[in-house]
């Protein structure tokens, strides 16, 4: 039985009420078909309603429910998405995207291993082919990030997965080709899904990486692995000074996070998959665990696991990409075929998320904020899970105002 009246956390104005939940632990096959463990949850408003066979102890789960209601103390929406339009087309699943200080992008292809150039006027070259890539399943070439003081190093930096293990590297980019390639950090375990691959540099000037439990639930809360985890690191792929244990790792807990964004005052979000119920929206704080394979979704023990901002349902998101521009987070979701808008508060909480271009244009996979203010989409059609139409895969431009 599916509580209607309290089907989304954001569904809209309700008034106050208590919230109670029920659980149960049960072995379901996941997106990818695994199956593991879950504790599933539902939400019970007291005195509005009892649900047949819970008890105050471990009741029983039902199949639709989510988590409740966040505070809406931020605005409805603090701005508008414009008319998209195609940039580049023909591509081969872009998966990331970053850009160089003259505004020409590197954009990552996942599954040939090419590093391509994107000018704003839409001209696509080929950088190189990357060597070392091992393309397989949600494997191959992942993340892109431009040092920050690039004007200076030239460093250019990249996360792919290997034949038996995830790196991450960095070569100098002079204008030309992928040579003398030196890997940073090896070891990131790799699996046929969940290979994390965000790259990102913080406001901090530190490179931030996300790597995914490649389906062991169990590598996400040992501290000792690099797997389901966000990295800190210097630009020689250290840990990072400050780091909350000493070592590369900043949070723990993770199942595949793929989206990485910072807003205006230096707040760290991330996008994260769920099983089959909850993909999420996190605040990233230093030390931080996010509770996988433990809780999945709302719910657990908070004083040992950080819950998230928001969640939505695995076919309204499977969120790839984040990007932060104009007050708002936006999430590019695959398997949901739309770019969500969550709006953000001065004081970091989120309003309603909206939905914009549902199922237009198929699978989102990257969104990064360009130069001048628009935002950058690429879809993923060709990756094996979507429907590609004539001229994908591609490369939006949005204009945000």
């Amino acid at each position: 039985m599916a509580l209607r009246g309290i089907d989304h956390p954001f569904s809209g104005a309700r008034p106050a009420i208590t919230l109670s939940q029920c659980r149960q632990e049960k072995f379901v096959p996941d997106r990818d078909g695994n199956l593991t463990k879950v504790r599933l949850r539902i939400l019970v408003a007291l005195g509005a309603l009892t649900l047949a066979g819970c008890s105050s102890g471990e009741p029983s789960h039902a199949a639709g429910s989510t988590p409740p209601p966040l505070p809406s103390s931020a605005p409805a929406h603090t701005a508008s998405a414009g008319t998209p339009r195609d940039l580049a087309t023909g591509l081969s699943v872009p998966w990331a995207i970053a850009f160089l200080p003259g505004g020409d992008a590197l954009v990552t292809e996942r599954d040939t291993a090419r590093l391509l150039r994107v000018t704003p006027g839409g001209k696509v070259s080929t950088v190189g082919k990357v060597p070392g890539v091992s393309p397989a399943g949600e494997g191959g070439l992942l993340g892109v990030a431009v040092s920050p003081t690039f004007a200076r190093d030239h460093w250019v930096f990249l996360y792919y997965s290997a034949a038996s293990e995830n790196r991450i590297v960095r070569f100098p980019y002079l204008g030309k080709g992928v040579s003398g390639v030196q890997t940073l950090v090896g070891g990131i375990p790799r699996g046929p899904i969940h290979n994390g691959g965000r790259l990102a540099f913080g406001p901090d000037h530190y490179l931030y990486a996300s790597t995914g439990e490649t389906g062991r639930g169990d590598l996400a809360q040992d501290r000792s692995s690099l797997g389901g985890k966000i990295l800190r690191l210097t630009l020689d792929g250290k840990a990072a000074p400050g780091n909350p244990f000493g070592t590369r790792v900043w949070t723990y807990g993770h199942r595949n996070v793929q989206g990485l964004a910072w807003d205006t005052q230096g707040r760290m979000f991330a996008s994260e998959f769920g099983q089959d119920r909850f993909d999420e929206v996190n605040r990233i704080e230093a030390g931080h665990n996010y509770g996988w394979p433990v809780v999945e979704g709302f719910g657990g023990d908070r004083k040992r696991y950080t819950p998230p901002l928001l969640t939505w349902t695995t076919d309204e998101a499977s969120p790839s990409g984040l990007a932060y521009d104009r007050g708002s987070l936006w999430a590019a979701a695959l398997g949901g075929t739309r770019l969500w808008q969550v709006p953000l508060s001065a004081g970091g909480s989120v309003g309603k998320p909206v939905a914009r271009f549902t199922g237009r244009y198929g699978r989102l996979r990257a969104v990064v904020t360009a130069p001048d203010g628009s935002l950058w989409v690429s879809t993923s059609n060709r990756d094996g899970r979507g429907a590609p139409k004539q001229g994908d895969d591609r490369i939006l431009v949005i204009p945000v105002t």
